[in-house]
């Protein structure tokens, strides 16, 4: 039986439009953020099921795995998840993949949506924790997507992806009516520019506090890169 799929992703990375083409498959049990609102909420429904607690949720998610369809989850690394991570299932039943995105960029874009982000809530340094956790419990280090080459060729990098985590590649899945989805509403804002589009494209970038232009910026940045520099050793390519 395949895996589940985790994701997990630095903050403003792009990862909910790859969420959005795992959701337009329509083969998988996809859950956007779920221990992150299990965070915040108290609770999450996973296939009609209301999980209260990380560890129910990971039993949640490895018996629909089992005995329904694949899931494929996409969590955030501005939480700590402690209790998940001394759960060894998660390292030895989960197929854990990252991804990250060019430090400045997404650390703009973060605090254009949130000024008063902590330090640890941009995500890098978390995401890097996460990332070593799983190396060590594997002995492999596990696969890692940059936004940034998602933006750059949707349809390679999306392929590739599904080679390496076992699943048929679907054309169809990269394209959507563009629209809000009923399981992110509660953060709305977070995902408006994934809402408005009908597929993963490259934009313009906005005009917004920088590193270039905020001292703040400058040192949240020089923190984090190091560990996306690290993680970056790890990052999927493409042939061309």
């Amino acid at each position: 039986m395949p895996k589940p799929i985790m994701l997990w992703a630095v903050p403003r990375s792009r990862s909910t439009a790859f969420l959005r083409i795992m959701l337009e498959r329509g083969d998988l049990e996809v859950a956007h953020e779920p221990f992150s609102y299990l965070q915040t909420d108290g609770h999450f429904e996973l296939a009609g099921r209301h999980v209260t607690s990380p560890i129910e949720l990971l039993d949640t998610m490895l018996e629909v795995n089992a005995k329904e369809r694949r899931v494929f989850a996409k969590e955030t690394s501005d939480y700590t998840y402690t209790p998940l991570l001394k759960d060894e299932r998660l390292f030895r039943d989960v197929t854990n993949t990252f991804m990250i995105r060019e430090p400045r960029g997404a650390i703009s874009s973060h605090y254009a949506k949130n000024p008063q982000a902590t330090l640890d809530e941009y995500g890098f340094e978390y995401l890097h924790v996460i990332f070593d956790a799983v190396r060590s419990a594997t002995g492999e280090a596990p696969l890692v997507i940059d936004g940034d080459d998602l933006v750059a060729d949707p349809e390679p990098m999306v392929r590739a992806y599904c080679e390496r985590v076992g699943l048929e590649f679907k054309a169809d899945a990269m394209r959507w009516d563009p629209g809000q989805r009923e399981n992110w509403r509660s953060t709305t804002r977070w995902h408006a520019e994934v809402a408005e589009s009908s597929g993963v494209v490259a934009q313009a970038p906005k005009r917004r506090e920088t590193p270039d232009t905020n001292e703040h910026l400058r040192r949240v940045a020089e923190h984090h890169q190091p560990f996306y520099d690290s993680l970056a050793r790890h990052r999927l390519g493409i042939s061309r």
